[in-house]
């Protein structure tokens, strides 16, 4: 399920042509992996287009892209910087094309749909985050994973930033003996949080709501730090912010009449990229990337509280934010002997008051570095002394995860890998999965097994 397993196999592929031509082969360049993208939105384009044809051109090429939408699918072309042709019919690219890799970057509840159909196809599969949206379509992956003998990568960046590998080497050296449990909050700031109710995400029917479109990310970090899968989640949940919680609201931004008063108001104008992939391409589907996060339509949580219990008798509580004055995390790792514990744009734990409305502009986009600054890590010894773990400071690409994620998958995928950072479908269900059991649990008012959702048992240690 490994995104190594499917490099060892196209690997062993290439092999095999070597030994068909072994003069050839020793004088000619491998070829290049054959590359399609579904979904041509801002993640597709940058970080799984451009980026990817900027950083690793050398090793694969496009061969075809496909959105729904014309304009947008042809605006990508132009901005990834490839000459590779365009599809609205994801089975006609598929058929033309066939390509050795295909990413899918769509609607998190049409992830589904193109896995699926990518993999009967004969491609191998690079998905972004959720791998899906609920438990039925998340069976039908792991289903079709396993007949056509295909594999699917899930695209979790945020194991590879440094700080969040620095926890992980720490709690594998058993630093604070064996945890027991675990306090995990994390915060999105007014001008983050809010962009998820303007968007499609602010629809349960598209993103499964923010406990498994944004969540998923915390729920791999918590499944992969504890080395351990969910048994049992029980979850709080409620609408009380967002949506139907304001006495005005507007058609989309850029026509209200509330600009004034609206503190939240924003002008998708000053941005031309934005204007020009979805504004200018708004007449083909009608999809408003500015659109009024007061509507009432909104159906998601915009405040979340999740019990979690593991196979291996760790707890943890949870909590997602989605209107914070700033934005980050704090977790605390609670050991036998001792505790860790870290955080991550805390105010007053910096130098210095970022500015929140550019703070997740810089995080998605690849123009950090190291800012000569340190993320913290404590680590606390019961009856003891206490030490402070410093870890260089990277913003940007998530922590510098997202760098080290496709160095993984496209330049060293046969890369030691002592962590196991690398991602395949059955951390993609687990993350998911905890998600998924506390929606229902909120929706049903009960605690939700995990076992009630899919065909996976889940194990005491991972992987065993």
């Amino acid at each position: 399920m490994k995104r190594r397993d499917f490099i060892t196999t196209t690997g062993a592929a290439l092999t095999g042509s070597m030994l068909i031509n072994p003069v050839h082969a020793a004088t000619a360049a491998p070829p290049k992996t054959r590359v399609a993208l579904v979904g041509t939105g801002i993640r597709g384009n940058d970080f799984w287009g451009r980026r990817i044809l900027r950083e690793y051109g050398d090793l694969i090429e496009f061969v075809g892209l496909c959105d729904i939408n014309p304009g947008r699918v042809e605006y990508a072309r132009s901005f990834i910087g490839t000459n590779c042709p365009t599809f609205t019919s994801f089975d006609e690219m598929m058929a033309k094309t066939k390509p050795d890799l295909l990413i899918v970057t769509t609607v998190d509840s049409t992830h589904d749909e193109f896995i699926i159909k990518g993999l009967k196809a004969g491609s191998n599969v690079l998905t972004e985050k959720p791998m899906t949206t609920d438990e039925i379509k998340c069976q039908a992956i792991l289903d079709a994973e396993k007949a056509t003998g295909k594999k699917v990568i899930v695209g979790f960046n945020y194991r590879y930033a440094t700080q969040i590998t620095k926890i992980k080497e720490l709690l594998a050296a058993n630093r604070v003996g064996p945890i027991n449990s675990v306090d995990f909050h994390w915060y999105l700031n007014t001008y983050h949080g809010a962009d998820y109710f303007r968007r499609w995400h602010g629809y349960r029917s598209k993103g499964g709501t923010l406990l498994v479109h944004k969540a998923t990310h915390h729920f791999d970090l918590l499944n992969w730090w504890l080395d351990s899968d969910p048994v049992e989640v029980f979850a709080y949940g409620s609408l009380e912010h967002y949506g139907k919680n304001n006495p005005f609201r507007g058609p989309n931004c850029r026509s209200c009449g509330h600009k004034d008063k609206c503190q939240f108001y924003w002008d998708i104008t000053k941005n031309k990229g934005l204007m020009d992939l979805y504004v200018a391409n708004e007449k083909y589907d009608g999809y408003i990337r500015d659109n009024c996060l007061w509507r009432e339509s909104i159906d998601i949580f915009d405040k979340m509280a999740v019990q979690i219990k593991y196979a291996n008798n760790v707890q943890v509580s949870y909590s997602l934010t989605t209107y914070s004055p700033y934005e980050g995390f704090m977790i605390g790792f609670n050991g036998k002997t001792g505790r860790i514990d870290s955080w991550e744009g805390i105010p007053w734990r910096q130098a210095e008051m970022e500015n929140q409305a550019e703070r997740h502009a810089n995080e998605m986009n690849q123009q950090g570095g190291e800012t000569g600054r340190y993320d913290e890590i404590m680590v606390s010894d019961n009856f003891g002394k206490y030490e402070l773990v410093k870890v260089p400071q990277i913003r940007g690409g998530h922590g510098g995860g997202d760098s080290r994620l496709q160095d993984m998958i496209f330049r060293t995928p046969n890369a030691p890998d002592p962590y196991k950072h690398a991602a395949g479908t059955r951390d993609g269900a687990m993350s998911l999965l905890i998600g998924v059991a506390a929606r229902k649990s909120i929706d049903e008012k009960r605690p939700v097994k995990i076992t009630e959702l899919t065909d996976i048992e889940p194990h005491c240690t991972r992987g065993a």
